[in-house]
């Protein structure tokens, strides 16, 4: 049974998205347990990968049995074992935690709704195991038009204009990565990455090579809201369903990082990939202006959930610029903050979301006082704030000592600098918010008293995921030394 993880891990969502949509049509009732059902397997089988991968190294999974590079192979390593981790943690989490207002918000759209969800996470799974090139586009694309959906399906009328914008921009981003893998195809005659990996040496100095990791790395990059590709990101995730901008703004720019560290390893090779300094430090450079204006551009914001999206952009800069440093202490950091960074970001979502739901629209001075009527969604709330600013013990520290020691390394003084300021950045903002919460009077706020008076903490179903995730961002900080050395090091053995 074990050996057909790697296609269960897969299946059992899909096969759920499909039984859910026809359930929707006879047995209302079901489609959240359903939908709950199969992400558990989906869960239970990301840990019994990531415990197979740690005991017997790195394996390959060959579809209907046909071996590659004529088959399609799903390849599981160390990495990726832990990103998938992440992304079926994120999702069962956050479907627990807001099935009720799924369940408000959708109610007659529901099977419509929870089918997109479980196809979006497929489309994510199957674009961290995959080892096909052209296979990762079109996983690619069911992630890309589940997520359109989800996010049009706001109740604001500019929630389908900001998807529109996301559907322009993502096509073209795919668009750039079809064109990379054509060129890699008509250059190695092959789609499968390992057996790509293998023929392109010979190939590294061909205008055509460069031009296919050019195209990719540039579509991935729009798909991951890089500075400054990003201007898709901030509406979309302001304007979804709050349901789903805490499942899509978590997992959907981290996975694409992932993909672009993976086409940097496992594709084409680091003496490939910083072969041109100039180049590399180039990246590293725009990661700098990623970080500092998405932290500015944060600071600027009076809606919460729109600042949060810069903050996003910003966090992706760490990511990118730490995989562009070009040694294993910053690539650690990189893949580390991709995990802390997803579980972050679920934090604060689902904080927003919670008290969102209570509010309706939410500026900073609509939190004024709220902590003594909200005390553990706003406690929630703080600590991914606190992690985000990369306060010990919480995880976001160790992932931004690992980007500084790594800077260090590299003599990137720059980077260093940028992560200092726009930690000084989020300080400020989260700070900000957190006074008018406690300190503020809600007699004297925009909102006015009528509007919070009335108010009270969350149900347990909302509120138990949310402190679940705000303790696993402290147990994930304790363990992240434990997470590099004996996760993430190994995975990247013979890389650097």
């Amino acid at each position: 049974m074990s050996e057909n993880y790697p296609a269960l891990l897969v299946i059992v969502p899909l096969l759920s998205a499909f039984a859910i949509y026809a359930c929707s049509w006879l047995h209302k009732k079901s489609c959240l347990p359903l939908a709950i059902t199969g992400l558990s397997i989906s869960f239970l089988i990301s840990i019994g990968l990531l415990i197979k991968v740690l005991h017997r190294g790195p394996f390959s999974y060959h579809l209907g049995g046909w071996t590659p590079p004529w088959g399609i192979a799903y390849e599981l390593d160390q990495i990726n074992a832990l990103v998938l981790l992440a992304v079926t943690t994120v999702a069962l989490v956050n479907l627990i935690a807001t099935g009720k207002e799924i369940e408000r918000l959708f109610a007659d759209r529901k099977g419509a709704f929870y089918a997109l969800y479980l196809l979006f996470v497929v489309g994510l799974l199957g674009i961290v195991v995959t080892g096909d090139l052209f296979n990762l586009y079109v996983l690619l694309e069911i992630a890309s038009i589940t997520g359109y959906s989800l996010i049009a399906m706001g109740e604001s009328a500019r929630a389908p204009i900001s998807s529109l914008n996301y559907v322009f921009m993502g096509t073209i981003g795919a668009c750039f990565y079809l064109l990379g893998v054509g060129y890699m195809y008509i250059m190695t005659g092959s789609l499968n990455m390992a057996d790509v990996h293998g023929l392109l040496p010979p190939l590294y100095h061909s205008s055509a090579i460069l031009a296919a990791f050019i195209f990719c790395l540039v579509g991935v990059m729009i798909k991951m809201g890089f500075f400054p590709l990003h201007f898709w990101l901030p509406n979309a995730y302001t304007y979804a369903p709050s349901p789903a901008a805490s499942l899509i703004a978590p997992l959907m720019t981290k996975v694409m990082a992932y993909v672009m560290i993976r086409l940097m390893v496992s594709v084409f090779s680091p003496s490939c990939v910083f072969s041109s300094i100039s180049a590399s430090r180039g990246i590293v450079w725009l990661a700098c202006l990623a970080i500092i204006i998405g932290a500015v551009m944060a600071l600027s914001q009076r809606d919460i959930r729109r600042m949060l999206t810069y903050i996003i952009v910003s966090e992706i800069g760490y990511i990118v610029g730490g995989a562009w440093l070009g040694n294993a202490t910053a690539m650690s950091g990189a893949i580390l903050h991709i995990l802390n960074d997803a579980l972050m970001t679920l934090c604060v979502f689902l904080a927003v979301g919670a008290v969102s739901r209570k509010l309706g629209r939410l500026y900073i001075e609509d939190l004024a006082g709220l902590f003594k009527k909200m005390p553990f969604t706003m406690a929630g709330f703080v600590a991914g704030g606190i992690s985000i600013i990369g306060v010990p013990p919480t995880c976001g520290f160790f992932s931004k000592w690992y980007l500084i020691l790594g800077a260090i390394e590299a003599n990137s003084y720059g980077f260093v600098a940028a992560l200092i300021i726009s930690s000084l950045i989020n300080v400020a903002l989260f700070f900000r918010i957190i006074e008018t919460a406690f300190m503020g009077n809600p007699h004297t706020a925009a909102i006015g008293h009528e509007r919070t008076s009335g108010i009270q903490e969350v149900s347990l179903t909302t509120l138990v995921p949310l402190l679940v995730v705000t303790t696993g961002l402290v147990i994930l900080g304790i363990f992240s030394g434990v997470v590099v050395t004996q996760v993430i090091r190994p995975g990247l053995t013979g890389v650097f």
